[in-house]
């Protein structure tokens, strides 16, 4: 099978030659400990490890033009700047390991308010800008014409980017005080959402999967409540996802960490039919999805990422309760929670991956 068979084969519940192979990714500070342990500086990492290929349709939807970033305020201890988002924040001048700041920034103030700020702000949010589209499109769209791997379009975000925008407590309290704001904004998002994407649903046919992109819950729970989700999300999501299975779209995709049960109903109502990555630290089970949801939700993700910092046995315990139940059931992508974060040792991601590969195509496991 091609990697676009295999892929559809995978996310609707048929039959394979194995499920598709994909990773959500690697933390640069994980390659760079991997090429000390051996891992060549010059791979394609799919190609490399063996995971199937996939792309995304190239268009921009972040913000056109971002602001220019200035130093407001800078002392022999910290910094206050104006990042390209308009956030403005405080960071400590701690340093860094490989990159990553051993400090979280203060953020002191976000560039959305209220009605006038928000009404400056999204002339950032132009679908029709030039640049949104690269100037070598009609290529690329020829290239992908035969493909043999499966490609995304991206469907926006309708809770994480605003909460970006004006701040977590601030559209907590916007949701309260000034709901017809939550409104105007939720729904310009999907006109502009629609606008953007309606030219490459037009002219590539059948793209293969969609993606939306949230981050809004916590361990715990959502970052608001189920009934603000479907009052607000919820019809926008419906817009979309409409929209992507009228031009030939099969599946829409929902990244968010955290605890996500409560939000999953939703999300379905609003058109996703997969969820990922399945973060085992905020109890999230895919076993226990599947048995829910049963072939009416696709799942990507759910192995732990703490296990494979630990030894091959742990790896052992994370892999058999959960892989050949998985794979026997179908509609799982097997991966990572997320990221594979760099104190995760070469050797291994190697053995797990090994592990997995050896259940899904009737191979003897891996030795330790």
């Amino acid at each position: 099978m091609t990697d676009r068979e295999r892929f559809h084969e995978t996310v609707s519940f048929g039959s394979p030659d194995r499920p598709t192979y994909w990773e959500l990714g690697l933390w640069a500070q994980t390659v760079d400990r991997w090429q000390d342990e051996g891992l060549p500086p010059d791979v394609y990492m799919d190609e490399y490890f063996g995971w199937d290929r996939r792309d995304s349709v190239p268009i921009s939807a972040g913000m056109v033009p971002g602001f220019r970033e200035e130093t407001i305020e800078e002392t022999d201890r910290y910094v206050v700047m104006r990042h390209g988002d308009g956030v403005v924040s405080k960071s400590l001048k701690t340093g860094s390991v490989r990159g990553t700041r051993l400090s979280m920034d203060q953020r002191i103030s976000y560039p959305v308010r209220d009605r006038d700020t928000w009404r400056e702000y999204k002339k950032r949010y132009n679908a029709k800008s030039p640049v949104r589209y690269p100037r070598n499109w009609d290529a690329w769209v020829r290239g992908v014409s035969e493909r043999d791997y499966p490609i995304g379009i991206h469907g926006g975000s309708f809770f994480g980017w605003p909460r970006n925008w004006i701040g977590l407590e601030n559209i907590a309290v916007m949701f309260y005080d000034d709901p017809t704001l939550i409104q105007e904004i939720t729904e310009f998002l999907g006109d502009f959402m629609i606008q953007l994407i309606t030219p490459a649903l037009e002219q590539i046919p059948d793209i293969d999967f969609g993606i939306f992109w949230e981050d809004m819950c916590y361990k715990t729970a959502s970052m608001i409540s189920p009934k603000h989700f479907r009052q607000y999300l919820v019809p926008q999501y419906r817009r979309v996802t409409d929209l992507m299975r009228k031009h030939g779209v099969k599946c829409m995709m929902v990244d968010s960490d955290g605890y996500i049960d409560e939000l999953i109903p939703l999300w379905m109502e609003g058109g996703v039919d997969m969820v990922y990555p399945l973060e085992v630290a905020s109890n999230e089970d895919p076993v226990a999805l599947r048995k829910k949801y049963g072939k009416d939700l696709v799942l990507w993700g759910g192995i732990d990422k703490r296990v494979l910092a630990r030894d091959k046995a742990a790896i052992d315990r994370e892999v058999q309760a959960k892989v050949p139940f998985l794979i026997e059931q179908g509609g799982w992508i097997p991966g990572i929670d997320h990221a594979v974060p760099p104190d995760v040792p070469l050797e291994n991601y190697i053995y797990y991956f090994e592990s997995v590969k050896a259940i899904a195509e009737g191979r003897p496991l891996p030795k330790k």
